[in-house]
Formats: C-alpha cells, sequence, structure tokens
C-alpha cells in the first residue's frame, strides 16, 4: 500500500507558527516527521530512545553529536544513535526530515 506525505505543507506550517516538530507518517518500526527551528529559538530536544536520521530540507546549521559537529545543509542526512545527546545550533531557519526506527513490541 502506498502513502504521500505532504512534507512542504508541513514545513511550512511549521516555519510560520515560529518552529516545532510535526508527524506526518507513524506506522509499526517508523516514525517520518517534519522539524524546524527558528532562531533566536533553542533546540530543546532530549537523546531519544529510536536510532534515527536527519535530513536537511531548507537552510543551514550545526548538529552537535556527542563531541563532534557535523554540519546540515540542505540534502544531507545525519544518523544518530539511539540515547546519544544532540541538538541543531548555528542556524537561522532550519528545516529537517526526521526518520525514527521505533522499536517493535
Amino acid at each position: 500500500m502506498a502513502h504521500a506525505f505532504a512534507i512542504r505543507e508541513a514545513q511550512r506550517r511549521l516555519a510560520e507558527s515560529g518552529g516545532g516538530y510535526e508527524i506526518v507518517h507513524r506506522s509499526p518500526g517508523l516514525e517520518l516527521g517534519v522539524y524546524v527551528l527558528v532562531a533566536p529559538e533553542a533546540d530543546r530536544q532530549q537523546p531519544h530512545s529510536d536510532d534515527e536520521i536527519y535530513i536537511g530540507l531548507e537552510g543551514t546549521g550545526v548538529l552537535e553529536v556527542g563531541d563532534e559537529s557535523v554540519p546540515m545543509e540542505v540534502g544531507k542526512a545525519i544518523f544518530v544513535e539511539a540515547g546519544v545527546e544532540h541538538r541543531f545550533t548555528a542556524y537561522e531557519q532550519l528545516a529537517v526530515l526526521v526518520i525514527f526506527e521505533r522499536a517493535l513490541g
């Protein structure tokens, strides 16, 4: 079965409201969301219990992962292991697609 995702529409809604996170798909083992950050609002996310991948949709920034600083840009993908401290910094407006591998059970 196919399912279309309204990524750009979610991104637009979040940007207009000052940022945030919106789930665009959830199924067993998978969550797909759009995360928009608008400066000066800080990224306050906490470590997650599932592995995740961020894919740049708009803007630039830096993903601080543990002691590493990884530049984020449109089209780039970054993997973050479950339980690892991470947050975005150095952005004006940043939009990313977030893919979570959700544990089954």
